[in-house]
């Protein structure tokens, strides 16, 4: 059998089909992995992006899985993989936390009482370099459906200079790009919302904002409530435990230019006020580093109550490939003074 088909060991192994297919069962302690790579075979009529919106996925991560598929015409019966194995991200398992090097969100919603915790993942776009997404803790502070759209003036003008003029307001409809549903966070201007133009989810293609696939939006939209903690992060690099295995999971490091221009975001993309007094922790995001500083700074934050080892040659294996598709990268130390005295 193919080793990326379908693998249900019973941890992290999507729900029951009642359940969108995003949503997963945290796994036990000692794990830090959920889902499953697999793979599907593509129908005539299929693309890239037309699979990777049936199964969760966005646009980087379909096509940085499948390197040597045609993204417009696969062609009918070609084996396509689906990177749905994830690490998961660093930190607080709570509220959203959105990984901009890996283009995804997930959402830990609270478990009612008696009930198994669960975490949602979905693919997003973030700001372009030109308008980049900031990094820090926020909170969700409104949510609106049906919103109008403000342009700010910065975005007209690029709109006009396009030929593409845009007017003062965009009214709730088709030609809306913040579709039906949006979440304002405490970072004044930018929002989580849903699009009109969902062939750029996964990619670099905003003006700061987070857009989702409508469908997507939709549901995490109903589950999320007010002041949901958001933290908005930059890891390229993903190391997480899989009983003794050690899983590295690789994405490349975003090309970050200094932040420039992005005070204009504080004209809103809607007319809804963030209540004021948001004092949100930011970030400018930082310039590139060296994929392996990222590697060392989470093994040695998983590691720090469990001793473990990294295979440097798989290291840079996962590296070299930085296709988002997680692999175990070392094991765990059972006896750390016993190994350590034996080196």
């Amino acid at each position: 059998m193919n080793p990326m088909r379908i693998l249900l060991a019973g941890l992290g192994v999507l729900l029951t089909a009642s359940l969108r297919a995003e949503i997963y069962e945290l796994p036990p302690e000692g794990y830090d992995v959920v889902g499953a790579v697999a793979t599907v075979l593509a129908r005539e009529e299929d693309t890239l992006i037309d699979i990777a919106r049936r199964n969760g996925l966005g646009y980087h991560d379909i096509v940085r899985a499948n390197p040597d598929v045609n993204i417009w015409v696969p062609g009918e019966g070609a084996e396509v993989v689906l990177p749905t194995r994830f690490v998961l991200p660093p930190g607080p398992r709570r509220g959203i936390v959105l990984n901009l090097a890996e283009y995804r969100l997930y959402y830990y919603p609270e478990p009612a009482v008696g009930e198994p915790a669960y975490v949602m993942t979905y693919p997003i776009s973030i700001g372009r370099m030109d308008w980049e997404t900031p990094l820090g803790s926020t909170r969700v502070v409104s949510k609106v459906k049906d919103p109008s759209w403000y342009p700010p003036q910065s975005v007209r003008d690029e709109h006009a200079a396009d030929g593409r003029p845009l007017p003062r307001v965009v009214p709730p409809g088709p030609d809306n790009p913040l579709g039906r549903y949006a979440m304002r966070l405490g970072l004044p201007g930018y929002l989580i919302h849903s699009t009109n133009r969902p062939a750029g989810v996964g990619m670099r293609v905003t003006h700061g904002c987070i857009r989702m696939f409508p469908e997507d939006i939709e549901y995490l939209f109903q589950s999320v409530g007010m002041n949901t903690p958001v933290r908005i992060i930059n890891a390229p690099v993903k190391i997480g435990w899989f009983g003794d295995e050690l899983v590295m999971e690789v994405h490349p490091v975003l090309e970050d230019a200094m932040a420039e221009g992005n005070e204009e975001l504080v004209a809103a993309d809607i007319d809804v006020d963030t209540g004021g007094g948001a004092t949100d922790e930011t970030e400018i995001p930082a310039q590139p580093r060296d994929p392996r500083t990222y590697v060392t700074e989470q093994f040695i934050a998983v590691t720090g109550d469990r001793a473990g080892r990294l295979d440097w040659d798989e290291v840079e294996v996962l590296i070299d490939r930085s296709d988002g598709i997680p692999a175990a990268a070392g094991m765990r130390i059972k006896n750390a003074a016993t190994s350590a005295a034996s080196q």
